[in-house]
């Protein structure tokens, strides 16, 4: 994913399979960087250690932070191993997929 702006919109393009089958590696996403996010939507985050930024799905709202989880059990990394991660590293709202099937991307596979 790509160095993230303070506020606006911006592209990032998802790597890895820790989303599907909502979002696949190489899908194009919109972001509205510096939004909050409701319970259930795709963010966009910075999470602990040293890992690139990731597109998760923010499940909960804690003290201690945001709960975010992968729609994919068996890829990625999420709160369940890093625990929550802070509100300043959500960094942005996931609002469309733009390539290769554009359109709304927030609902949770059934």
């Amino acid at each position: 994913m790509q160095r993230v702006p303070g506020r606006g919109v911006g592209v990032v393009r998802v790597t890895g399979r820790s989303m599907a089958p909502t979002v696949l590696d190489g899908d194009l996403l919109l972001v509205r960087w510096g939004a909050v996010p409701d319970v259930g939507a795709l963010v966009v985050a910075r999470l602990p250690g040293d890992r690139p930024l990731a597109v998760k799905r923010a499940t909960m709202r804690q003290d201690a932070g945001w709960w975010l989880e992968r729609d994919n059990p068996s890829e990625g990394v999420d709160s369940w191993l890093v625990g929550a991660v802070p509100p300043a590293d959500v960094l942005g709202v996931v609002l469309l997929r733009l390539w290769p099937h554009p359109g709304r991307v927030g609902d949770r596979p059934a």
